[in-house]
Protein backbone atom coordinates (compact mmCIF):
# COMPACT_ATOMS: atom_id res chain seq x y z
CA UNK A 1 0.00 0.00 0.00
CA UNK A 2 1.29 3.43 -1.00
CA UNK A 3 1.21 6.51 1.83
CA UNK A 4 -1.03 9.34 0.53
CA UNK A 5 0.99 12.60 -0.78
CA UNK A 6 -0.92 15.82 -0.41
CA UNK A 7 0.05 18.01 -3.21
CA UNK A 8 0.04 21.90 -2.96
CA UNK A 9 -2.40 22.26 -6.19
CA UNK A 10 -5.08 20.04 -4.67
CA UNK A 11 -5.60 21.45 -1.08
CA UNK A 12 -8.82 22.39 0.06
CA UNK A 13 -9.29 24.80 2.24
CA UNK A 14 -11.80 25.80 4.35
CA UNK A 15 -12.34 29.26 6.66
CA UNK A 16 -13.25 28.97 10.18
CA UNK A 17 -13.93 31.70 12.86
CA UNK A 18 -13.03 31.13 16.60
CA UNK A 19 -14.34 33.46 19.41
CA UNK A 20 -11.83 33.50 21.74
CA UNK A 21 -14.16 34.63 24.72
CA UNK A 22 -13.15 32.78 28.07
CA UNK A 23 -10.80 30.67 26.66
CA UNK A 24 -7.38 29.88 27.92
CA UNK A 25 -4.50 31.18 26.04
CA UNK A 26 -2.48 27.96 25.20
CA UNK A 27 -5.24 26.00 24.79
CA UNK A 28 -6.83 28.02 22.25
CA UNK A 29 -3.37 28.41 20.09
CA UNK A 30 -2.62 24.62 20.11
CA UNK A 31 -5.81 23.71 18.58
CA UNK A 32 -5.74 26.98 16.30
CA UNK A 33 -2.07 25.96 15.08
CA UNK A 34 -3.30 22.10 14.39
CA UNK A 35 -5.59 23.61 12.14
CA UNK A 36 -3.46 25.91 10.38
CA UNK A 37 -0.68 23.52 9.69
CA UNK A 38 -3.93 20.16 8.49
CA UNK A 39 -3.19 18.64 11.05
CA UNK A 40 -7.51 17.86 11.67
CA UNK A 41 -7.36 16.83 8.46
CA UNK A 42 -6.57 12.59 7.50
CA UNK A 43 -4.70 14.16 4.25
CA UNK A 44 -2.23 16.06 6.41
CA UNK A 45 1.06 15.86 5.10
CA UNK A 46 4.14 17.46 7.15
CA UNK A 47 5.95 18.69 3.91
CA UNK A 48 2.78 20.68 2.09
CA UNK A 49 0.57 23.70 3.03
CA UNK A 50 -2.32 21.74 3.62
CA UNK A 51 -3.88 23.54 6.78
CA UNK A 52 -7.27 25.75 6.43
CA UNK A 53 -7.95 29.58 7.31
CA UNK A 54 -8.78 31.07 10.97
CA UNK A 55 -10.21 34.22 12.15
CA UNK A 56 -9.97 34.88 15.77
CA UNK A 57 -12.23 37.27 16.84
CA UNK A 58 -12.67 38.91 20.74
CA UNK A 59 -9.09 38.66 21.66
CA UNK A 60 -9.61 41.06 24.09
CA UNK A 61 -11.18 38.58 26.22
CA UNK A 62 -8.71 35.77 26.81
CA UNK A 63 -7.74 34.22 30.04
CA UNK A 64 -4.47 33.07 31.53
CA UNK A 65 -4.29 31.04 34.63
CA UNK A 66 -2.56 31.50 37.74
CA UNK A 67 -0.43 34.44 38.01
CA UNK A 68 0.59 34.77 34.55
CA UNK A 69 -0.84 38.37 34.19
CA UNK A 70 1.98 39.33 36.53
CA UNK A 71 4.65 37.18 36.09
CA UNK A 72 4.24 36.04 32.36
CA UNK A 73 6.98 38.79 30.06
CA UNK A 74 7.37 39.68 26.68
CA UNK A 75 10.49 40.91 25.39
CA UNK A 76 11.62 43.00 22.45
CA UNK A 77 14.87 44.24 21.05
CA UNK A 78 15.07 47.11 18.51
CA UNK A 79 18.60 45.40 17.76
CA UNK A 80 20.46 48.57 19.57
CA UNK A 81 22.39 48.61 22.70
CA UNK A 82 20.21 49.09 25.74
CA UNK A 83 17.31 48.22 23.45
CA UNK A 84 15.56 45.65 24.94
CA UNK A 85 12.32 46.45 25.87
CA UNK A 86 9.32 44.36 28.32
CA UNK A 87 6.15 43.93 28.96
CA UNK A 88 3.64 42.03 31.29
CA UNK A 89 1.11 39.88 30.06
CA UNK A 90 -1.38 42.54 31.73
CA UNK A 91 0.03 45.42 29.57
CA UNK A 92 -0.25 43.30 26.25
CA UNK A 93 -3.70 42.19 27.21
CA UNK A 94 -4.67 45.52 27.48
CA UNK A 95 -2.67 47.51 24.48
CA UNK A 96 -1.85 44.23 22.28
CA UNK A 97 -4.07 41.43 22.52
CA UNK A 98 -4.19 40.49 18.99
CA UNK A 99 -0.04 40.34 18.99
CA UNK A 100 -0.49 38.29 22.38
CA UNK A 101 -2.19 35.56 20.48
CA UNK A 102 -0.48 35.99 17.21
CA UNK A 103 2.86 35.06 19.15
CA UNK A 104 1.26 32.21 21.03
CA UNK A 105 -0.33 30.48 17.96
CA UNK A 106 3.41 31.48 15.75
CA UNK A 107 5.31 29.75 18.60
CA UNK A 108 3.51 26.81 18.05
CA UNK A 109 3.78 26.21 13.78
CA UNK A 110 7.47 25.19 12.01
CA UNK A 111 10.07 27.48 11.69
CA UNK A 112 11.16 28.46 8.37
CA UNK A 113 9.27 29.23 5.06
CA UNK A 114 6.78 26.74 5.05
CA UNK A 115 5.84 28.23 8.92
CA UNK A 116 5.45 31.41 7.32
CA UNK A 117 3.39 30.41 4.80
CA UNK A 118 1.17 28.97 6.92
CA UNK A 119 1.09 31.67 9.74
CA UNK A 120 -0.26 33.95 6.93
CA UNK A 121 -3.89 31.84 7.35
CA UNK A 122 -4.68 33.25 10.82
CA UNK A 123 -6.50 36.70 11.18
CA UNK A 124 -6.90 37.76 14.54
CA UNK A 125 -9.09 40.51 15.50
CA UNK A 126 -9.44 42.45 19.31
CA UNK A 127 -13.30 42.75 19.24
CA UNK A 128 -16.02 40.75 17.00
CA UNK A 129 -15.70 42.78 14.36
CA UNK A 130 -14.30 41.37 11.04
CA UNK A 131 -14.47 41.59 7.17
CA UNK A 132 -13.79 38.11 6.07
CA UNK A 133 -18.51 37.53 5.96
CA UNK A 134 -17.66 36.80 2.08
CA UNK A 135 -15.42 33.80 2.41
CA UNK A 136 -18.57 32.54 4.83
CA UNK A 137 -16.39 30.98 7.90
CA UNK A 138 -17.76 28.35 9.70
CA UNK A 139 -17.44 28.48 13.69
CA UNK A 140 -14.61 26.38 15.02
CA UNK A 141 -15.43 24.86 18.50
CA UNK A 142 -12.48 24.63 21.42
CA UNK A 143 -12.54 22.32 23.98
CA UNK A 144 -13.22 23.39 27.30
CA UNK A 145 -15.12 26.64 28.17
Amino acid sequence: MKSFMQKKETVDRKWYIVDAKGKTLGRLASEVANVLRGKNKPTFTPHVDCGDYVIIINAKDIQLTGNKLDQKMYYNHSGFPGGLRERTAKVMKESYPTEMIERAIKGMLPKGRLGRAMFKKLFVYADENHGHEAQKPVELVIGGK
